[in-house]
Order: structure tokens, then C-alpha cells, then sequence
């Protein structure tokens, strides 16, 4: 299938009706019994994510007829779907809330995220931020861009390359294993800055606007990195895993550096996994 801006103008609509309807209702608003946790305490699930993935999935399976959806919270009940991303000729991939932890503590700092996959690369992703009640998105080879409520689209584009000591990092390493952790918290400060807000879909959005220089990740849920790693792309930027190869949806380790190019990329990479001496 091949997508263009009407789609993405389509499915960004879905992801505005699921916020507008059961997001941010909810927001600053939870009772007792509407949050729980998955794997851990950092791993928080609540009732608007459910919500808004159950809206979501019926959408797009009513917009799309015969697209696999496979979402964050339906993957948490069947693991099995995660298996299908890499092999379906449609599937969306879905995160109703990303930024839970955000969301559930009442900081206005989370997104709707989703990705069209096309037989295993992705096609187009889209962000929409529920608080501003705009959409970032991206059609392969069709450019990034920010979708605003009354106001022309605007084109984004990531930050021009520049030497280490002045590049800003989002950096997210909780799930780097030891001593590869200690070694990239050793090393982040070659960087001008180094920060995380705990939120991917406004990480990237950031990426891509050009208002910093460096993502950094090592664990790849498709929900959590597809949509953002197209927008990032189609912005001009270069990313690869750790170990240089290209970034594939359905790989979830391997690690994900995002930066302005590929001689940015690679200077990074060489600084932060650097050994002490």
C-alpha cells in the first residue's frame, strides 16, 4: 500500500478523537483502582491507555479493512503479536499513551504515537501531542512534518550538525546492561547536555524539530520507536543501531542512536562507548 498526506491526515485524526475522547477526560483525573503496573513499578498501565488503544485499534481496522493492529496493551496480554510486525503486509503499531508515568503523575508531557509497517519497513508514524492538539507525521519520502489546528503544516527538520561539546542528548539508559550503563553515564557528559523526559514521543518530536541533537536508546518496542524514528528520518537525520546496521521495526535490542548525520552519529557513538582510561 502506498501512503500519502490524506492517510496520514486520516489516522491522525483517530489519534486526536482517542485523545480528545478518552485521554485527556481522564487526565488529572484517575480514581482510585485506574492505574496498575505490567513488568515493574516503572511500567505503569492505566485505564485511558486501555481506553484509547481499544478506540484506536477499531478505527483504524474500520479505516484500513484487513490491517493487523498490534498495540502496547493487547501485546502486553498476548505476546504473540509481537512476533507479526515484521511479517504482515499492513500493521499498525499503536502506543495510546506514551509517557504513562507522565501522564498518571499529572505532567503534561505524553503523546499518541503510531506507525503503518509494510511488510516489515515502516511506511508512515505519526505523534500527536494531546495537550497542544497537534500531530507531527512523516509519509516515506515525503518529508516530516507538524500538523497545527488552523495554521499551515510546518516543515520540520533536525539541528544542524555540530562538535560534541555542543550537542543536546536525550539519553534514556535505564535499560543499558551493566557495564555498558556505566560506561554511557561515564562518557554523557562529552556532550553539551544530556537530559530525559521519560516521554519517547516527545523526544523524537524534538529530534526532529531540530531542538536537540542526540537520541539515544536500547530498548526498541516498535510502539515506543517506529513512528519517531521515520519522523526523525524524514527530517534529514541519520540513525543505526550500536553496531552501525539499519534499524528494522521488528528488532526490539540492538540499541538506537539518532543524530543530525552520519558523521555526527558515528562520534557519538565513538564518545559514549568509550572505555575510561
Amino acid at each position: 500500500m502506498q501512503f500519502s498526506a490524506d492517510h496520514a491526515a486520516q489516522v491522525g485524526s483517530i489519534l486526536a478523537a482517542a485523545a480528545r475522547e478518552e485521554i485527556m477526560p481522564r487526565f488529572k483525573a484517575l480514581g482510585d483502582g485506574a492505574v496498575r503496573h505490567k513488568s515493574s513499578v516503572f511500567d505503569p498501565v492505566s485505564e485511558a491507555d486501555e481506553a484509547a488503544e481499544r478506540f484506536i485499534t477499531a478505527a483504524l481496522r474500520d479505516a484500513f479493512p484487513g490491517a493487523l493492529v498490534v498495540g502496547e496493551e493487547a501485546t502486553a496480554a498476548d505476546p504473540s503479536l509481537l512476533e507479526q510486525v515484521g511479517e504482515a503486509d499492513l500493521v499498525f503499531v499503536v502506543d495510546p499513551i506514551d509517557g504513562t508515568r507522565n501522564f498518571v503523575a499529572g505532567l503534561p508531557l505524553f503523546g499518541v504515537m503510531a506507525a503503518a509497517i509494510v511488510r516489515g519497513a515502516v511506511a508512515m508514524g505519526l505523534i500527536h501531542d494531546p495537550v497542544s492538539n497537534d500531530t507531527a507525521w512523516a509519509v516515506k519520502g515525503q518529508g516530516a512534518w507538524l500538523s497545527r489546528e488552523g495554521r499551515d503544516p510546518l516543515r520540520l527538520r533536525v539541528a544542524a550538525p555540530g562538535p560534541l561539546e555542543r550537542m543536546e542528548a536525550i539519553a534514556g539508559t535505564h535499560y543499558l546492561p551493566q557495564p555498558l550503563r556505566h560506561t554511557v553515564l561515564h562518557n554523557l557528559p562529552k556532550l553539551g547536555s544530556s537530559t530525559w523526559l521519560r516521554c519517547s514521543a516527545h523526544e523524537y518530536r524534538l529530534a526532529a524539530g531540530g531542538f536537540c541533537h542526540v537520541l539515544f536508546y536500547n530498548r526498541l518496542m516498535p510502539w515506543d520507536h517506529a513512528a519517531g524514528w521515520l519522523l526523525h528520518q524524514e527530517a534529514g537525520g541519520y540513525s543505526a543501531h550500536f553496531d552501525g546496521s539499519a534499524y528494522v521495526p521488528a528488532h526490539t535490542t540492538g540499541g538506537l542512536i539518532c543524530a543530525p548525520d552520519r558523521a555526527s552519529w558515528q562520534a557519538v557513538r565513538d564518545a559514549l562507548f568509550a572505555e575510561a582510561g
